[in-house]
Parts: structure tokens; sequence; C-alpha cells
């Protein structure tokens, strides 16, 4: 979607060129999501010869305003005070985890009488999909 701002719309060619410096996505990659944007009423698709010329639906405030109430539900229970406690580096909404320091991180049995998993530690862990 961040191509598909910047361009304010334009084709499957030219959003793939948009993101190609940055992620070099197949076509096909990129016609999958788009059409998939355009299912969900994101994007808007329209017929121009024979390629779709696809425009942003929604603005980007939108979908950030979304996806931050969507964090504040899912990680801070809707409460917004937690999410600001929480970068203020105060109490979170929910029990206080820490990450264990670098090589502390210890097995324990778990009830079924396997390994419980290694815990990670911060540095470990892939947030790029979360």
């Amino acid at each position: 979607m961040m191509a598909l701002w910047n361009l304010g719309g334009g084709t499957i060619h030219q959003i793939r060129a948009q993101l190609l410096p940055d992620r070099p996505l197949a076509y096909t990659t990129v016609m999958t999501v788009m059409d998939r944007l355009a299912r969900k009423g994101i994007a808007e698709r329209e017929k121009r010869g024979r390629a779709h010329l696809y425009r942003p639906a929604v603005t980007e405030s939108t979908i950030r305003d979304h996806a931050l109430n969507q964090f504040v539900e899912h990680f801070f229970h809707g409460s917004r005070d937690g999410l600001r406690r929480h970068l203020q580096g105060g109490a979170t909404a929910g029990p206080e985890k820490s990450f264990p320091k670098p090589g502390t991180a210890q097995q324990t049995k778990s009830k079924g009488g396997g390994a419980a998993p290694e815990i990670r530690t911060e540095s470990e862990i892939d947030t790029s999909l979360l």
C-alpha cells in the first residue's frame, strides 16, 4: 500500500517498479496482493485496455489508525493508557514479563514430560512477523 499511496494509482508494472529497489517481488506476487486488496475494498481496480489501474480506496491515516487500534486491543487489552505507560517505561496492562539476558535461558520440564520450548532472548526474536 505504501507504493500505491506514493504513486496515487498505477498498474501492476508501475507498482512493482516502485517496490523493486526495496523488495524484488515477482510480477505475479504483486498482482495477487493487489487483487486481494481490491477484493477487500482497500484498493480500487479499474480496467484500462489490457491492464488494470489500481488506486487507494482508503487513506494511509485510516489504515494507521486501524492498525494502532488493533495493536492496543491485542497487546494492551484496549487500554491506550496502558500503551502510554509502556512507552514511558512504566507498567504494562498485563503481567510484567521480561526477556532473559542472553545466555541465561533455561529449559524446564513441561507436564507432558517433554522439554519446554527454549526461551529466546529479545535479540533472537524476528519481530518482522509480529
